[in-house]
């Protein structure tokens, strides 16, 4: 039986601690976060206001499960690091380079069993696409298209509204949102980045694109029924289920509950009249050791979608939404089509796809038996996808390629 600390329980703390008991072989029993209704979700682990208090005490539990907000990443993971606890972290890592290269060196030096919640490797999808190529199937990849669909209403729920909305109280939308997918075409490729050029911008959710007669907020709006971004439309269905996105908005999740988080918090904001200045479509092209190259597309004008992508091969190309995968092969002209089709759908209610259940199974293994093997990503790989993430948004602001490695300095 492992036993869990958990630092900050919100919905992916909670979520990650939630999929581990369910396992069986886990059990929680020390939580810290500075909201009493969090902690109460965890009625029969010791309680700390403060992750602090949890650290000035003996070790507590084998390994702690970090959910905290992107820019409360570092200090936790590498105090916990040095205290001999096994970490599972939330991507992103931190949010500037050397805070990074702190957790990593932090999880080095103390020899934990440490992983980032780069959950899209552990999808059933992933697995078996990963195994495709791998076995040569379609032979070496020359090119790659991949397109992460936000949602129309999760960008305006995480990144209009929500706690993802500012650089500088978060991080930017590359890191925060699609160090995922970076992750993911490196996993996928087995190589590493050398060069970026990336273009984007905030292009919607602006008080200048304000419909005429539009409110400050959703409940008092005459043009609500028409528009997409509708507090109401998104909520309101969902009222009495304690889950995302609900459970970021209020613990009351009744009708009456979440009227009162329209009414008085921020979710009720009219997306033209929020303070957000994350970018709401970017595109990064991207170029591999060997030559190989990718082109990634995140755009918030989308449904909630899994991820879909083409791979380009020298024998056959692979095309896949997240459920299925379609293989052509150039000798035979047939194709094939593989059914993956996850237990959840891509959001994290849905547990991204069976990612999160699968993550959370592969570190209580890892820390049960000591064996790293079930962990798909090494601290230095979950390191280079984040300076990807930099790299990227270097070159959007100043226009100009970049080259991943001593991209910031």
């Amino acid at each position: 039986m492992v036993t869990l600390a958990i630092i900050g329980a919100g919905s992916r703390g909670t979520s990650y601690a939630r999929h581990a008991v369910a396992t069986g072989r886990a059990r929680v029993v020390a939580v810290a976060d500075p909201l009493d209704g969090r902690r109460g979700s965890f009625p029969d682990a010791e309680q700390y206001a403060d992750w602090r208090e949890l650290a000035a005490l003996p070790r507590r539990a084998d390994a702690v499960i970090i959910a905290t907000q992107d820019r409360d990443h570092v200090e936790p993971a590498v105090r916990f690091a040095e205290l001999g606890y096994d970490i599972l972290l939330e991507k992103p890592m931190a949010v500037s380079e050397d805070d990074c290269r702190a957790v990593v060196a932090a999880a080095e030096r103390s020899d934990a069993i440490f992983a980032v919640c780069h959950v899209l490797r552990y999808t059933p999808y992933t697995r078996a696409l990963k195994a495709l190529v791998d076995s040569g199937r379609i032979g070496e990849i020359v090119s790659i298209q991949h397109l992460e669909p936000v949602g129309w209403w999760h960008q305006a729920h995480s990144y209009v509204r929500g706690n993802w909305r500012r650089t500088d109280e978060s991080t930017f939308m590359l890191l925060a949102k699609s160090c995922h997918d970076l992750d993911w075409l490196v996993h996928l490729t087995g190589r590493q980045v050398t060069r970026v050029s990336s273009f984007g911008g905030l292009h919607h959710f602006r008080p200048e694109n304000r419909p005429a007669g539009a409110a400050d907020r959703c409940l008092d709006c005459g043009v609500e029924p028409e528009c997409p971004y509708s507090a109401k439309r998104i909520y309101l269905p969902r009222a009495g289920r304690a889950e995302w996105p609900l459970n970021v908005l209020t613990d009351d999740v009744s009708e009456e509950g979440v009227l009162e988080a329209l009414r008085t918090g921020p979710y009720g904001r009219c997306v033209y009249a929020c303070d957000n200045d994350v970018v709401d479509h970017q595109v990064v092209n991207m170029e591999f050791e060997g030559g190989t190259t990718a082109s990634f597309t995140m755009t918030a004008f989308t449904p909630s979608l899994h991820r879909q992508t083409r791979i380009f091969g020298t024998r056959g190309w692979i095309e896949g939404d997240g459920d299925r995968l379609t293989v052509f092969d150039f000798v035979t002209g047939e194709s094939e089509i593989l059914e993956t089709r996850p237990t959840g759908d891509a959001t994290a209610r849905g547990g991204h796809g069976g990612g999160d259940e699968a993550l959370v199974e592969a570190f209580l293994a890892a820390v049960a038996t000591r064996d790293r093997g079930p962990i798909l990503s090494s601290p230095a790989e979950s390191l280079h996808s984040h300076l990807i993430a930099w790299a990227a948004e270097r070159s959007r602001r100043h226009g100009e390629t970049v080259t991943v490695e001593g991209a910031l300095r």
